[in-house]
């Protein structure tokens, strides 16, 4: 593949002339194509990460040419594959591995941008690239599994207790405006009185008035001897 001309741009689909034995024509796949590999690294912290990296690409159809030249058809082991592992290899130091549970979408961009700079040095266009959560050692699973538990433990207790300090500021309220409506009432029945009082010491017929004020207009009536009936109407002495 060395001899590839590099003045020619690559050809289209379709029928085209050649030389017979001196050109040759190398059919390269420049639809989507999918390659996964399967990377293991080391946390900041010296955990064990493993993940799967799956990448979506196509090579760039303007260059292709310079693909094969370089790197023949098997570009997929010598170039696509390495990038995934040293570009896992690599982000993944950068983080602890609780960081990688809980900043995994920063993860995944930095392992993205990583992977998309490689390739493109090498004409190859990325377009999708998916990475599978990363997995642990057994027991640190289990360590982590039991902190999120903890967390949750205290965040639920912390949340019932702003319940009820909430609850109880607000039955303190209630108390107190109930309070304060009987405190009202309980003033204005005084008040009341004391005007009666007042009206009763200036005015004593005031309280004549108050009773005709409390009469239904119906007068008593008696029942006699003999079935008389007879009614009581009241006199001033």
């Amino acid at each position: 593949w060395n001899a590839v001309d590099l003045s020619q741009p690559p050809l289209e689909e379709g029928i085209h002339f050649v030389v017979p034995f001196q050109d040759e024509v190398i059919d390269i796949e420049v639809r989507t194509l999918k390659y996964a590999s399967e990377a293991r690294s080391a946390s900041r912290d010296l955990q064990t990460v493993e993940t799967t990296v799956t990448v979506n690409y196509h090579p760039d159809k303007e260059q292709v040419h310079r693909l094969y030249k370089n790197l023949g058809l098997d570009y997929e082991n010598r170039v696509i594959q390495p990038a995934i592992e040293e570009t896992v290899k690599q982000v993944t130091a950068n983080y602890n591995a609780e960081e990688l549970i809980t900043k995994r979408p920063l993860v995944k961009q930095d392992i993205e941008f990583s992977i998309r700079e490689r390739l493109n040095q090498f004409n190859v266009v990325t377009e999708v690239i998916s990475i599978t959560d990363f997995e642990f050692s057994a027991l640190f699973a289990s360590a982590i599994e039991s902190k999120v538990e903890a967390e949750q433990n205290a965040l639920r207790a912390e949340n019932d207790l702003k319940r009820i300090e909430v609850e109880a500021r607000q039955a303190e309220a209630n108390a107190i405006g109930l309070a304060n409506a009987n405190i009202a009432e309980a003033k204005g029945e005084a008040e009341a009185i004391a005007i009666i009082n007042r009206a009763l010491a200036e005015n004593p017929n005031y309280l004549e008035w108050l009773k005709t004020q409390a009469w239904d207009g119906k007068l008593p009536l008696v029942v006699g001897e003999g079935g008389t009936p007879f009614i009581s109407i009241p006199v001033n002495p």
